[in-house]
Parts: structure tokens; C-alpha cells; sequence
């Protein structure tokens, strides 16, 4: 008998007929003698329609009562699958998140959980019930609800896991598991067995949308054995684990992340004093613009240039910061481009295999993808290449770094 925390998001829960198929999984789960808690999205669009609703109402609604509003779709959804496992001579029990209760900070719409009780949790899971929770969703010290942003019904899943000291943690999505690359780019891409939790963190960040990152980072925190299956396929999906229980004969590089929303900054003639990254940076911090990577030229004749991109949303936002700010600059040049993608390749492998940078720059030369930007850590390489250039340079290294290829 296991514990075991399961997570259905939207697409799985879509339709009755979907939430009587989840219903079912469960069911089998249940009667094999495993305790199973369920976490649930609310039903695919119905968030998005309350949010419209509201935006109807006003054009600027109290965060207070928006995250009333929408933690209203998850308490459907639990309702009816709870419904459902009656149906099925199972005994289920719903909670929304301030019911169980789950405790998070005072922010609105991107809270933070700080505790969960679990005593009626584990109460009902004794006497042989199955637990049915809303996802993305909580309460904080004053009472009033809370929700906790994009990725929210995952992270509750894995916080419910990390309580309740669950065996795993199951994320049930559209796809079976986290794969190479974009199978959609890729038609060789391989569904990974297990990938650990410093790969999957870095994917994440880097453009796989398998899993949202704070889910990720709860899980590696807390030790939670995460594994991402499919709702519409039977299969072992892939299981995401510490580094310590992962082959070490495994491939050097599990997976190449991309995204195609990205646009660079390059202040051109700057004055070469120190300081200048905090001057130039700065405008842009103030205006609530997020940076990744960025490079700064060696100066020449007293002037430098710096480079760094945004995501492709803020290109124009933040050369307008920078736009502003110039005359403190000494009236640089500031150019752009929003036509970049960033590629990047991950794996726990690079730690202790030489000669993985110059295999991928050797890769884009040879299919003449020309590289104008190169960020490292300890287990990911990201380049910045020209996005007409994105899904040539993702098969080429696929096919280079032989990830079609089972691991041995």
C-alpha cells in the first residue's frame, strides 16, 4: 500500500466525461489498496471566463475579491469528482484550500504556502476515503483567500505530498512524460525515464512547460518523488528524483530546452566605468523588467557595450526605460532585436564530461547558425541564435548529442 498524491489539470478535467475518466484511474488506485489524495485544476477556460467576468465588472477589481472569484472553478471541479467516486461505491471527500486548511502568506494572486494541516487529511485517508482537493488555492492569517499564481495546483500537489510524507507525487497532464525536446520540433524525441530535480528545474526555466518551476523547486526542497504521466494514456511517465538516484552512466545531456520569447538590448558606446551595468540595469529593474543573460564587451577608447535580453513582452518597455535614461548613460546607442530564441542544453553529465560547449558550437557552424550570445552554469549551456534558425539548430543538436538514442 502507498500514499500517493495525484494532480489533474484542466485539459484532464475538461468535460464530465474527462472528470468520470480521472474518476476511474483513481478508482483503480483505490481499490488496489492505495490511499490517494486527488488535486484538481479547475476545468479547462473556466478560470480565463472569470476573469473576464470580472474584468466586465471593473477595470481594475480588488486583488481580494479576484482570487474569491476565481478559486471558485477549482471548488466545481472537486465537487464533481467527488461525485463521481460515489458513484463509484467510493468514499471521497472534498476540501477546498482554506478547508484543509492550506496556510500561505498575504499576497493575492501569487501567494507563498507557509503550512498545511493535514490531521482531517490523514483523518479520512485512515478511514479509507479518498481526499479530493482544491488545487491553487489557500488562506492566509486574516482569513480571506488566497491563490498562488500560474502554476498553482501543481505546487499545491507537491506541497500536500511533502505534509502527508506521500510516497509520490503524480502529475497527470496532456503529455506522458518530459521528453528530449518539443516532440512537436523534434520527431525523434525521447521520452526520459527519470531526469533529477536540477535538470527539470533548469528545463523548466529555460522553456519546457511540463512543469512549472516553483512545483519543481518544492518538490527537490522537501525530497518528494515527482513523476509526470498522462491523463489520456496509460504508461510509466517520467520520474523526477535527487541526483544520487539516477544512473551515472546516464547520457552527459538529458534535454535541450528552448524558447522563442526572447529580444536582446544592446547599449552600444557606453562610458567604460565601473558602475555602468548597475546605470544601465537599473531603469530597467525599476520598471519591473526581468533579465537573463547578458554580456559586456572588454572597452575600447574609454566606451563598452553591454548586452542583455528581456522576455520578448517587455523588448519595447524596456528600451523605453533605457531611452529615458540616456543622457545619464553619456548618450550611448541602444538597439534591439525581438526576432532571437535562446536554446540551451541540460544535463547533470556536463559536471564531469569535458568538451560539451564545443560540440554544440561546432554543431550550429557546421548548419551555419551563427551564435551572438553564450551564458554557462554547471549543468546547462544557452546560446542566443536568430529565431528564423531556432528549430534547424534543435534538430541538429538532438541528432549531435544522439538523445534519440535509449540510454544504455
Amino acid at each position: 500500500m502507498a500514499l500517493i498524491v495525484q494532480k489533474y489539470g484542466g485539459t484532464s478535467v475538461g468535460s464530465v466525461e474527462r472528470i468520470q475518466a480521472v474518476a476511474e484511474r483513481v478508482a483503480r488506485f483505490h481499490q488496489q489498496g492505495d490511499q490517494v489524495v486527488v488535486v484538481v485544476s479547475a476545468m479547462s477556460g473556466e478560470t480565463n471566463r472569470l476573469i473576464e467576468l470580472a474584468n466586465g465588472i471593473s477595470g481594475t477589481p480588488s486583488p481580494r475579491e479576484m482570487d474569491v472569484l476565481v478559486s471558485t472553478g477549482e471548488q466545481v471541479t472537486i465537487a464533481l469528482l467527488s461525485m463521481a467516486l460515489h458513484g463509484r461505491g467510493i468514499d471521497a471527500r472534498s476540501y477546498t484550500g482554506w478547508q484543509v486548511p492550506i496556510r500561505t502568506d498575504q499576497s493575492h494572486s501569487k501567494a507563498r504556502i507557509e503550512d498545511i494541516d493535514d490531521q482531517k487529511m490523514s483523518a479520512d485517508l485512515k478511514a479509507g476515503r479518498v481526499v479530493v482537493v482544491a488545487g491553487f488555492q489557500g488562506i492566509n492569517d486574516d482569513g480571506h483567500i488566497t491563490t498562488l499564481g500560474r502554476g498553482g495546483s501543481d505546487t499545491t500537489a507537491v506541497a500536500l505530498a511533502a505534509a502527508l510524507k506521500a510516497d509520490e507525487c503524480q502529475i497527470y497532464t496532456d503529455v506522458d512524460g518530459v521528453y528530449t525536446t518539443d516532440p512537436r520540433v523534434v520527431d525523434s524525441a525521447r521520452r526520459l525515464d527519470s531526469i533529477t530535480f536540477e535538470e527539470m528545474l533548469e528545463m523548466a526555466s529555460l522553456g519546457s512547460k511540463v512543469l512549472q518551476i516553483r512545483s519543481v523547486e518544492f518538490a527537490g526542497k522537501y525530497n518528494v518523488p515527482l513523476r509526470v504521466l498522462s491523463s489520456f494514456q496509460e504508461g510509466p511517465g517520467t520520474l523526477i528524483t535527487v541526483d544520487d538516484e539516477v544512473d551515472m552512466e546516464k547520457p552527459v545531456i538529458s534535454g535541450i530546452a528552448f524558447t522563442r520569447d526572447e529580444a536582446k538590448i544592446t547599449v552600444r558606446g557606453a562610458p567604460d566605468t565601473p558602475g555602468i551595468a548597475a546605470k544601465i540595469l537599473g531603469p530597467v529593474s525599476d520598471a519591473n523588467i526581468e533579465v537573463d543573460m547578458i554580456v559586456q564587451n572588454v572597452g575600447a577608447d574609454g566606451a563598452t557595450d553591454f548586452t542583455f535580453t528581456v522576455h520578448r513582452n517587455d523588448f519595447n518597455k524596456a528600451k523605453d526605460a533605457l531611452q529615458k535614461s540616456a543622457s545619464e548613460l553619456g548618450s550611448p546607442e541602444i538597439i534591439g532585436d525581438d526576432k532571437i530564441a535562446k536554446i540551451s542544453l541540460v544535463g547533470v553529465g556536463m559536471r564531469s564530461h569535458a568538451g560539451v560547449a564545443s560540440k554544440m558550437f561546432e554543431t550550429l557552424a557546421q548548419e551555419g547558425v551563427n551564435i551572438t550570445m553564450i551564458s554557462t552554469s554547471e549543468i546547462k549551456i544557452s546560446v542566443v541564435v536568430a529565431e528564423k534558425y531556432l528549430e534547424l539548430a534543435v534538430r541538429a543538436l538532438h541528432q549531435a548529442f544522439e538523445l534519440d538514442q535509449p540510454a544504455a
